[in-house]
């Protein structure tokens, strides 16, 4: 009985549990099926996650890359300024130890000179500054019964120049310039350090150096009574010689608009009781020279008219004497254009006291009297001329120039310059940009008080270049 319960209720058969086995089999299939799609989807998204970052990744190297190259291709690449902006005159200073942006300039020019001098009353003395260019006090004079005429010829390079400047504008608005300017003149009678057998050396003479800041100038340059650019278009270096205010010195000026005002060195320059021609320069003086200018411009040229006042001073220390007297002057000049191709120079000068101030100090300023008092030289002086551009090559001149001295003579004698007057033609012709040939034929005169007389006729050449 109980095998067959056993048999037949409590064991199963192998078909049962062959059936059974197939049942699980089936059961669990699409479980396994299932778990296995999930890991690979999840791995696929990683993996397509990780080339998503990879195409982010040298995406932004191909655009840094891309950048490098244009900042490559800019600092390789010339500099190219816009077409409106000023050209700079350099990229970064040369004067290391100036205020930053400060610019730096140079230039000046090569002039060969070149003369033959003949003089009625004898000669000019060999090395003088007559014998380089037209300095009318140089000029022999005669007694007119004894005519002794000399012919020299000279050439020389003692008036090739050059200058340097620098100019800043600061952040502010502040304007600073600086200024020097040299020529080889030397200085009148030692022109030569050397000498003209052999070597024919120069010396470098200052002529300009002065500061400008907005309205201020403190410095050396020409005098605020002188208008530089009244003067005529020469060959020979000054030309209107005795008619022409012609003075650099040291000064502190003033401008302002069409106004200017300096305060300039003083210096008397007199001559001695009876002296004559003899002249001495005496730095006595304790009130600086004052001067005053009015200068109007327009397309038309300028007109100016400048005012001096000065004291004339004299003491001889020892003796005890001492005198003052006071001088002034006035100066009307200008530059006016007729038309495209000429215009017309002039100026004219009077004053007391003011002989150093005009024709390189033809005359002199004062005289002292026996006594030791000064008495004023009054004199009035000009010149006109006009200039004509035939061709932008060819350009031409014609001035005359005077000055004419009222000495007392019972204190002068009678041996001093009373009056002196020149002529000047030219023609300059500039074969090439900047290089000019010029010729200029000069005649002048010089007559003393007691009615002496001498003359010069000149031939003055040049050729000049310019940088």
């Amino acid at each position: 009985m109980s095998n067959r319960s056993s048999s037949h209720g409590l064991s199963p058969t192998p078909r049962k549990r062959a059936l059974a086995a197939a049942l699980v089999v089936a059961m669990g299939l699409p479980g396994l099926a299932f778990a296995q799609s999930a890991k690979e989807q999840a791995l696929e998204a990683r993996v397509a996650e990780l080339e998503r970052m990879v195409q982010q990744l040298v995406s932004q190297q191909q655009q840094q890359q891309g950048q490098i190259s244009e900042v490559q291709a800019a600092q390789t690449a010339p500099a190219t300024a816009p077409a409106a902006a000023k050209p700079a005159i350099q990229s970064s200073p040369i004067l290391t130890g100036a205020n930053p942006g400060t610019r730096f300039s140079y230039g000046g020019f090569i002039k060969l000179d070149s003369s033959i001098t003949r003089t009625t009353d004898g000669d000019i003395a060999d090395g003088t500054v007559g014998r380089l260019f037209y300095v009318p006090k140089t000029i022999p004079v005669g007694n007119g019964h004894t005519k002794e005429s000399g012919t020299d010829t000279d050439m020389g390079v003692a008036f090739s120049r050059f200058w340097l400047g620098a100019d800043t504008e600061l952040d502010s608005g502040d304007k600073l310039k600086s200024y020097f300017e040299f020529d080889l003149f030397g200085g009148g009678s030692t022109a030569f350090t050397g000498n003209e057998v052999a070597t024919n050396t120069y010396a470098v003479t200052l002529r300009h150096a002065y500061v400008s800041w907005n309205h201020w100038l403190a410095g050396q340059t020409w005098s605020n009574f002188q208008d530089a650019a009244a003067l005529p278009d020469t060959v020979d270096f000054l030309g209107p010689t005795e008619g022409t205010v012609f003075v650099r010195q040291a000064q502190v000026r003033y401008t302002n608009g069409p106004w200017s005002f300096s305060v300039e060195n003083p210096e008397t320059v007199y001559t001695p009781y009876l002296g004559n021609m003899a002249q001495v320069a005496g730095d006595d003086g304790a009130m600086p020279d004052v001067t005053a200018r009015y200068t109007a411009k327009g397309a038309w040229g300028h007109f100016g008219i400048a005012g001096l006042a000065r004291q004339l001073k004299y003491q001889n220390g020892p003796a005890g004497i001492s005198n003052s007297s006071t001088g002034y002057g006035m100066s009307v000049s200008g530059k006016f254009n007729v038309g495209k191709s000429d215009d017309f120079r002039y100026m004219v000068t009077g004053g007391s006291g003011i002989g150093r101030y005009v024709g390189l100090a033809l005359n002199n300023d004062a005289v002292l009297d026996a006594t030791g008092e000064l008495e004023n030289i009054d004199l009035i002086s000009g010149f006109a001329g006009w200039r004509h551009v035939f061709s932008p090559k060819l350009r031409g001149n014609v001035f005359y120039s005077f000055a004419e001295y009222d000495n007392p003579t019972d204190l002068t004698g009678l041996g001093i310059t009373k009056s002196a007057e020149s002529a000047h033609v030219n023609l300059i012709y500039a074969p090439l940009p900047k290089l000019e040939v010029g010729a200029e034929l000069i005649w002048g005169k010089r007559e003393l008080e007691n009615g002496d007389a001498g003359e010069l006729n000149r031939l003055q050449t040049h050729v000049k270049y310019s940088f």
